[in-house]
């Protein structure tokens, strides 16, 4: 792959590595606690949120890789949201993909540190919290080699252990393993299977897609593709795997244990395995979230760096973020992720666990803000199909429903209005800066016909 001066090159990836990075960037503490919220929201018709937001997701994935086909950009996602619609465009979709993901890592270092402490109490959080911390930066310092391996091992881990739990699960309701356990009936009427009502599926919606998120990840490694056709490939499948074992666990879950039993403070996993007395359940699955926890942080972390390097790069941020020293490590730009880090860190340890869960769920909602702008763009950049038509406004549709659907919980409510407040404060940076950035051709939203249309 060609460089710049002084970058270091990176190794080129087969279609299925794509995969499993997606897979590491994708599972984490967002679907292993997210989804007893969901449960508490919609009952047993979370299926459909899962279900409805896998194709979503897709919806939105398959644009990004067909405009990264056409057109292979470092900066993915918001490159094609300034070639689509201008500078203001990369300049917003950039600082609210950094934004949401800083909050999203402070959170996620939270979590991690509380699941640490659960063998270690007396160890204050923070300590924890700079500790993994700074794993997660010697990771991306050490180079795109080491960042591969570690996030493709912890894929298979993560896989590797909601599958233990598949198996677990039918041992259990088949009587071999395990002991105890409730009777659980099949919901067979509309009241049994949506028993909160629409009302109750529509905020339920967002936690789908939040376990889902991590497609704009896949975009950031996608340039690294020996072959670029592959790119759709990789997402689709990708997605298939995560569907099946996200929808089966969930399944199992509620067969086990009755929906209105799950609790919101644990994961659905360890309460339907408590319910039926496995033994060592709280250990094992400690372990798996702090490995899904770790993972996803590391991916959010890679991101943002890249992000905040082709920020500099188009000059969206100051230039000095784009520096690198030695082997293409981007000092700067990893010293203010750290920074930030560092924020969310204290921000997490003195404001109230709620407020904090408010902040994060409002970064989830920002996160799909992001995916409108690769919808938006697709359909300008690329000559699409009546098939591509048809899945851009049903992905339009999906995501429009999560993000409204979260103000029909109190639990999400909050967030949706601190989104709001996100997205005005970025609104008006933008407009500012907009008034001392000279006109340039290149600013300028190009025509469609830029691009060859694509089969």
């Amino acid at each position: 792959m060609k460089t710049k001066a002084g970058e270091q090159a990176e190794k080129p990836l087969k279609w299925w590595e794509l995969s499993l990075l997606g897979i590491a960037g994708t599972i984490g503490t967002g679907f292993f606690l997210g989804s007893s919220i969901a449960i508490d929201m919609a009952g047993p018709s979370v299926l459909f949120a899962f279900a409805l937001a896998a194709v979503g997701t897709y919806f939105v994935y398959e644009a990004l890789a067909k405009m990264t086909m056409a057109d292979p950009q470092k900066g993915s996602f918001r490159s094609y949201a300034k070639k689509a619609y201008g500078r203001w465009a990369g300049f917003s979709s950039g600082w609210v993909y950094w934004l949401s993901e800083m909050l999203i890592m402070g959170s996620q270092m939270t979590a991690l540190s509380i699941f640490t402490r659960f063998w270690f109490p007396a160890v204050p959080l923070w300590v924890f919290a700079c500790v993994y911390a700074a794993l997660g930066i010697l990771v991306i310092v050490v180079g795109t080699k080491s960042f591969d391996r570690v996030e493709n091992l912890l894929a298979v881990l993560k896989v590797a252990a909601i599958l233990m739990f598949i198996i677990l699960a039918i041992l259990a309701l088949f009587g071999i393993f395990g002991q105890g356990g409730e009777d659980v009936p099949l919901p067979r009427t509309f009241d049994s299977l949506f028993p909160n009502g629409l009302t109750g599926l529509l905020p339920a919606f967002i936690y789908g897609f939040y376990g889902f998120a991590g497609i704009e990840i896949m975009g950031l490694i996608a340039i690294r593709l020996k072959n670029m056709k592959e790119a759709p490939k990789s997402g689709k499948v990708m997605l298939t795997v995560l569907a099946i074992i996200y929808i089966a666990s969930i399944g199992l879950a509620l067969l086990m244990v009755s929906w209105n039993n799950f609790t919101t403070e644990q994961s659905p996993f360890v309460t339907a395995l408590n319910a039926f007395n496995v033994p060592y359940v709280n250990h094992f699955f400690n372990a798996v979230f702090i490995i899904a926890g770790f993972s996803t942080m590391v991916a959010s972390l890679f991101a943002v760096i890249r992000i905040l390097v082709t920020l500099a790069e188009d000059r969206d941020a100051p230039t000095l973020f784009s520096k690198r020293i030695g082997k293409n490590i981007a000092l700067p730009a990893i010293g203010l992720t750290a920074a930030g880090m560092v924020v969310s860190i204290i921000l997490a340890i003195i404001i109230p666990g709620r407020l904090y869960e408010y902040v994060t769920t409002a970064a989830g909602i920002m996160l799909l803000y992001n995916w409108i702008f690769i919808l938006g763009s697709y359909g300008r950049l690329l000559e699409l199909t009546t098939k591509d038509k048809i899945k851009r406004v049903l992905g339009f549709v999906f995501i429009l429903l999560a993000v409204i659907g979260t103000v029909f919980h109190q639990t999400s409510r909050p967030g949706f209005y601190i989104s709001l407040v996100f997205i005005l404060v970025v609104a008006i940076v933008t407009l500012i800066m907009s008034h001392f950035w000279k006109k340039k051709e290149d600013d300028k939203p190009p025509s469609p016909s830029l691009f060859t249309k694509l089969e």
